[in-house]
């Protein structure tokens, strides 16, 4: 089903509007379709309406053994949870369950790790309980107060969207202290975000457009403004970031990969 990258031309040259990114974006369409997909640590995972896992290697897609309705790989690992809720790490090549129950999780903070359940209830997981050398299929999720429907951490703080699709900024969030100390509602509308590792925020509307928020920085890193990138006529629900590529899957699963020229 998923074999080589189809490349197009200029239909497929895509004027995105991405500030620090050149104005000419060239876009090649990746064969296959995905519900859901990120990407990080220069990795990329998804999961296709079958709840079957894919990881993207030498510009192919491998099968992995299980089956996940979301995946996340970040700094804190590869993690994804099931369609009952569960939730499983990749340890040596083997999903391991971990206590807990999460419908949406995300590896993209400083080695911890953010979620939602079902209830839209917040949870994150410090950096202690993620690394390697203590390793646990236990751990001690920690509960953030509020409700959201979706959560996600990068470098530089943590983004959220609730079930009325406000967005929210969570103050503080480190490696040790992932609870963080505030919320803070920012402008406009979205039905899911995404955090690059390094900080760059995108998200995508109930309409299928596309954000980018602008001047985020080490100093503000709730940044200043949106601004939307060029669809070229389509209609997204999903788009992941890493190094210089924006990963963005169409409303019927179509995948895009997208970097600057």
């Amino acid at each position: 089903m998923m074999m080589k990258i189809k490349r197009f031309q200029v239909s497929l040259l895509l004027q995105l509007l991405l500030t620090g990114l050149s104005s000419a974006n060239l876009c090649i369409e990746i064969p296959g379709r995905l519900k859901q997909i990120d990407v990080g640590n220069g990795q990329v995972f998804g999961v296709n309406d079958a709840n079957q896992i894919f990881t993207w290697y030498e510009n192919s897609w491998t099968q992995i053994d299980g089956a996940l309705k979301h995946v996340t790989v970040g700094p804190a690992g590869v993690w994804g949870v099931n369609s009952d809720n569960n939730i499983y790490r990749l340890v040596g090549g083997s999903w391991v369950q971990i206590t807990g129950s999460l419908k949406q999780i995300d590896a993209g903070g400083d080695q911890f790790m953010s979620g939602v359940n079902t209830n839209d209830d917040i949870f994150c997981l410090g950096k202690s309980s993620t690394i390697p050398a203590k390793y646990q299929t236990s751990p001690p999720w920690v509960n953030i107060e509020g409700k959201l429907k979706y959560y996600i951490c990068g470098l530089l703080g943590c983004w959220g969207v609730n079930s009325v699709d406000n967005i929210f900024f969570r103050w503080d969030s480190t490696p040790d202290s992932c609870k963080g100390s505030r919320w803070q509602q920012v402008d406009g509308k979205l039905s899911m975000i995404e955090v690059g590792t390094e900080g760059t925020v995108y998200g995508v509307n109930s309409q299928g457009n596309v954000y980018r928020r602008e001047g985020i920085t080490a100093s503000n890193p709730i940044g200043t403004s949106w601004s939307q990138v060029d669809s070229c006529g389509y209609n997204f629900k999903h788009v992941s970031y890493d190094l210089g590529f924006l990963w963005m899957l169409t409303t019927d699963g179509k995948i895009l990969k997208c970097t600057a020229c």
